[in-house]
């Protein structure tokens, strides 16, 4: 057997090692060039994007929420400040397991499942670099088991803050109003770099209204951080700006009194100085304790708030609405007079009803067996209601609700607090547009004594009543009377708001009105005798009775058989002195009955008040 020699091709080997030597080449240059291109990217193109973040892994940015300014009555007491307090606060994007660090907390502080439920909603619905309060105003010894068991709990930490105190707790709650916790609507609505690390924004009344004065403007400090974060020194500051501070109209004593006053009863009390504008008292009752909603209520005790009968969050004097009976006897009256439909000294004989002609329905006064012949003084003092029937239909709807509508009735007056309601003052187009119906003639009767569909809000009231004190001078009620810069001595006035006044030909019409409304308190027969006895001075006045629901032809309306919510409400419109007048008042106590038993002596507690005729404690 031959054996086959296979001989060796040298320069195929050495060509294929060649070109593995050149591909090997080639690659790494290119590889080279990669790394090359990759190093010049990052040290010349994205340099100082690297730098920036290498600066914040040592640097961090802490905003400086700014001290909310504080707000004053009109004699310079505190009304909502600020207190220390120290918070136990959780920022999600720090926490690797937000449920893990949850339990931990739970097993600490005890939070109960309701808290964990509110906590994780609170979490879900606000973006996760801001802080979570888990527990509010801590004790020492809560304080003391932190700082124990901190080393477990990382992007939970101890928050020493300034947050927000009512001192008079539910007295001013629906003129003030209250701050809460800083929702995700809040933010679409604010600028969000001015609000870094705020927790609290106004919510209502005067809080939320005045928001950008109060609030004032972020600060920032620029911290230097160790490997794990925490905080090393402070390296710059800017610091915040506090908001500016509010000094109100209000006057505590006669919020006070008034609130005392109006007692169990539900409804409003509404005082104003009558040459400014100024509103010395706003009382709504039931009211609530805004300090429950600062750092946030829970949500058992809001549905408590929110699904009473009694509506305690509901503000009664900007967004009640209520038939201002009576009360709207004045401005019918000087409508009559100003359109030439009557006279002050013309006479109508009031047999205890009234009837349209041709008609059969009577329309019934209060008095059942009338009141005789009466004029305009006698009426309004004694409140006849035949009279004013035949008032309206003589004016008609239509000139009465353009009168009436010169007064603000049904229109909105434009006080700084939020979500005032306008009411209602019917007219023929009104009723076409609401109800696709005509106007009935009997309408008009029951618009001439303020009922039916007739709908006024307490501050409304107040108002018509401030002009008919002034003889028809339109001055917007305020609450806010100056504001002063955080450390400053030097307070700035707001301007008084005021329109044109009222186109009235005749002056002598606004005092025979007056004159009239003086009768009611001062007269023999007047509804509000006992208010005006032994007062230094004259008060016009008027009372009301607004009737809850309507009581057929053949019945008989009988407090004492009826449910107190069906009762009728009791009102009270006046001013003092009446020849100057410096002070209006208007009372509204729901289901209180009798205007004259009832919101008059409230009105009087707030007439002695003002003017110093009792002492305070």
């Amino acid at each position: 057997m031959k054996t086959r020699l296979t001989l060796k091709d040298h320069f195929r080997e050495s060509r294929l090692v060649n070109n593995r030597l050149i591909f090997s080449a080639i690659f790494a240059g290119i590889l080279f060039c990669i790394i090359l291109g990759r190093l010049a990217i990052l040290q010349v193109v994205e340099h100082e994007h690297f730098k920036t973040l290498s600066h914040n892994n040592r640097v961090g940015i802490q905003p400086l929420p700014p001290q909310r300014g504080l707000i004053y009555d009109r004699n310079g007491v505190v009304l909502a400040e600020n207190i220390p307090t120290f918070s136990l606060e959780l920022t999600p994007e720090n926490v690797a397991s937000v449920e893990n660090t949850l339990k931990t907390l739970s097993k600490l502080f005890n939070l109960s499942s309701e808290e964990i439920v509110e906590i994780k909603k609170t979490i879900r619905d606000q973006r996760s670099f801001r802080q979570v309060v888990i527990r509010k105003s801590l004790t020492e010894k809560e304080l003391a088991l932190f700082s124990v068991n901190q080393h477990k709990l990382t992007g939970v930490d101890v928050v020493a803050r300034l947050i927000r105190h009512y001192p008079h707790g539910a007295l001013f709650a629906h003129t003030i109003g209250y701050v809460g916790r800083l929702n995700e609507r809040d933010q679409k609505s604010v600028d969000g770099n001015e609000y870094k690390g705020t927790l609290q924004i106004g919510k209502t009344g005067i809080e939320k209204k005045y928001e950008k004065l109060l609030h004032g403007n972020v600060g920032f400090r620029h911290i230097e951080t160790n490997v794990q974060g925490r905080a090393v020194r402070e390296l710059t500051r800017e610091p915040s700006h506090p908001g500016q501070e509010l000094f109100l109209h209000l006057d505590i004593n006669l919020q006070r009194v008034a609130s005392e006053a109006l007692g169990d009863y539900k409804g409003a009390i509404v005082a104003l100085e009558v040459k400014t504008g100024g509103v010395l008292a706003m009382v709504s009752k039931p009211d609530f304790n805004p300090n429950s909603f600062v750092s946030g209520i829970s949500s058992k005790e809001y549905n408590l708030l929110r699904d009473s009968l009694d509506r305690p969050l509901f503000n009664r004097s900007t967004r009640g609405h209520y038939p201002p009976a009576s009360t709207l006897k004045p401005f019918v009256a000087l409508a009559g007079l100003e359109m030439g439909v009557t006279r002050a000294n013309s006479k109508t004989f009031c047999p205890g009803w009234y009837k349209l002609p041709g008609h059969d329905h009577r329309y019934r006064c209060w008095k059942t067996h009338g009141h005789g012949i009466v004029g305009l003084k006698q009426s309004l003092a004694q409140s006849c209601d035949v009279y004013f029937y035949d008032l309206a239909n003589s004016l008609g709807i239509d000139q009465l609700h353009g009168f009436l509508n010169l007064f603000g009735f049904g229109h909105r007056t434009g006080i700084d607090v939020p979500s005032e309601s306008r009411g209602l003052s019917p007219s023929r187009e009104w009723k076409r547009k609401a109800k696709n119906q005509v106007w009935y003639p009997g309408e008009t009767l029951i618009s001439g004594i303020g009922q039916g569909f007739n709908q006024t809000t307490p501050v409304q009231l107040a108002q018509a009543t401030a002009m008919l004190a002034m003889r028809g001078a339109h001055i917007k009620p305020k609450v806010v009377r100056a504001i002063r810069e955080h450390n400053s001595d030097e307070l700035t006035l707001l301007r008084t708001e005021t329109s044109e006044s009222l186109p009235v030909v005749n002056n002598k019409h606004w005092e025979s009105v007056i004159d009239s409304m003086v009768e009611v308190t001062k007269g023999a027969r007047g509804t509000a005798r006992l208010l005006g006895r032994a007062l230094p001075f004259n008060v016009a006045g008027k009372t009301g009775t607004a009737q809850v629901f309507g009581i057929k032809q053949d019945q008989k309306y009988d407090a004492e058989t009826l449910e107190k919510k069906l009762q009728d409400h009791a009102l009270f419109i006046g001013f003092a002195p009446a020849e100057n007048p410096e002070f209006v008042v208007v009372v509204v106590a729901e289901n209180g009955g009798s205007g004259s038993k009832v919101a008059a002596p409230m009105a009087r507690e707030m007439i002695e008040q003002y003017f110093g005729l009792v002492a305070n404690d």
